[in-house]
């Protein structure tokens, strides 16, 4: 692989990581459903999927940091551990979902992240939002409105969870955006991981159920496919700019459609077409946006 990388120029380099990250990524979410219905075996707790998650990551990346013995310089713990609270809660949640609806559902509504990102900078980080990113935010967000399938009766509670999922993903960027001023990718990784570690192992206590074989090799794959992903993508940061790469991300809903009809048969409906739609253009224009934004100004 590396020696395709290195035959691609810098913007190419990038974007190739972040189509592999989203592959990966898309890998993650078969496997979480896979785990939550009784496909491997009787269908596991999402509490305990996400320990599996974040042990395995934790794991390698505590044999990267024994390797290597990089140096921890003051990290903001407080701020880290609020944001482990909620990446765990929105991965949680995340896997949750996917056990329930259509990943292609899943997926479309978990890239509201940088729009709840974006709303929630206006509050804590007093950014000035102009109209082309309320233009966005309002698609996207009416984009998961139709995916939740309201009605007179109902409305999908696995949508909504996949909602909360992008509500606290969206929370934890924007402390992302502040600890990544002082701390490197790796450091924040491994405080990251650990902390997740930690309390998604304390969870899964209370709902552990011994997995089969299959399913132990189903929860050590989750954690090495999201370091995999994950270190692609900071890979893709350090080549090219983030508002370049964001939209090369949105293709983990193509993968994850594909898998979904491979092994499940599930084909997105007229409806979920629509509201993926609708997320997919809120989500480019706010893309295209940070680009114009980031773009100097003769």
């Amino acid at each position: 692989m590396n020696i395709i990388i290195k035959c691609l120029d810098p913007k190419s380099q990038a974007a190739f990581l972040i189509v592999l990250a989203t592959i990966f990524i898309a890998g993650t979410m078969i496997l979480a459903k896979s785990l939550g219905q009784d496909w491997l075996g009787e269908s596991l707790h999402p509490l305990q999927i996400s320990a599996g998650r974040f042990s395995f990551a934790w794991m390698a990346l505590v044999i990267v940091f024994i390797v290597k013995k990089p140096i921890i310089k003051s990290p903001n713990l407080k701020l880290h551990t609020i944001r482990s609270l909620l990446g765990w809660s929105g991965v949680t949640l995340m896997f949750a979902s996917a056990s329930m609806i259509p990943l292609s559902d899943a997926t479309a509504i978990s890239f509201l992240n940088p729009v709840f990102a974006m709303l929630l900078a206006l509050f804590f980080l007093k950014e000035k939002i102009g109209k082309y990113r309320w233009i966005a935010a309002f698609l996207a967000i009416t984009g998961a409105f139709v995916l939740l399938r309201p009605s007179s009766n109902t409305i999908q509670i696995a949508g909504l969870l996949a909602l909360f999922a992008a509500i606290f993903m969206g929370a934890e960027l924007i402390l992302m955006k502040i600890i990544t001023r002082n701390e490197s990718s790796f450091q924040i990784l491994i405080i990251n991981n650990s902390i997740g570690f930690t309390v998604s192992a304390c969870a899964a206590y209370f709902v552990w159920q011994d997995p089969t074989n299959l399913q132990w090799f189903a929860l050590i794959s989750i954690g090495l496919l999201m370091i995999c992903a994950q270190a692609c993508y900071i890979n893709a940061i350090a080549i090219a700019d983030a508002s370049y790469v964001a939209p090369f991300s949105y293709m983990t809903l193509i993968f994850v459609t594909l898998y979904d009809f491979i092994l499940f048969n599930q084909i997105p409906d007229h409806i979920s077409l629509i509201g993926i739609f609708l997320i997919l253009i809120g989500a480019i224009l706010l893309a295209w946006r940070e680009k114009i934004n980031l773009e100097p100004k003769n």
